[in-house]
């Protein structure tokens, strides 16, 4: 795969990330004033889940403490995540190299959390994330590397004509 390919797959999937966050905050700040405790409550008994068991617990306990200051900070959170989301696909759209380093560090970031999530239990959804997002982080750096290798002359010093990285 070529390398502009490469990094505008990415930064559409990293765009998709972007959106499908802005939507669930949007969601959140719709919560603000409304009964989350009843609504969550209702969610339940709809499903036929046992509100006693683990799941169903603690999705109602979050509830219950959903307050408007606490819910309005998860809206903020997510619209900030989307945010680097969006400024990242907008780099790796356009090739820029900060923006490869950004999606480097901000994915292999979440390579342990993953990892141990693995170690706690293997399922297709895990395996599949941590594959994923372990290609996306090697891919990355393998680029980076490539970039840096033939901006390099033999001697070791960066060419006249070659521009500088972002």
């Amino acid at each position: 795969m070529r390398s502009r390919e490469g990094l505008r797959t990415i930064a559409l999937l990293e765009a998709a990330k972007g959106f499908l966050v802005l939507a669930v905050g949007a969601a959140v700040f719709e919560f603000i004033h409304a009964d989350v405790q009843t609504l969550a409550e209702e969610l339940v008994r709809q499903f036929h889940l046992n509100p006693a068991s683990r799941t169903p617990r603690i999705f109602l306990k979050l509830a219950q403490e959903a307050d408007a200051p606490h819910l309005l900070a998860l809206a903020a959170a997510a619209l900030a995540y989307a945010l680097l989301r969006f400024v990242e696909a907008y780099g790796l759209w356009q090739e820029r190299a900060w923006a490869q380093w950004l999606a480097v560090i901000s994915s292999g970031c979440y390579l342990p959390l993953e990892a141990f999530e693995l170690a706690k239990g293997i399922t297709w959804a895990r395996v599949t994330l941590f594959a994923v997002n372990l290609a996306i982080v090697s891919y990355l750096a393998w680029n980076l590397a490539r970039q840096r290798r033939a901006q390099r002359t033999p001697s070791g010093h960066r060419r006249p004509d070659t521009p500088r990285p972002d």
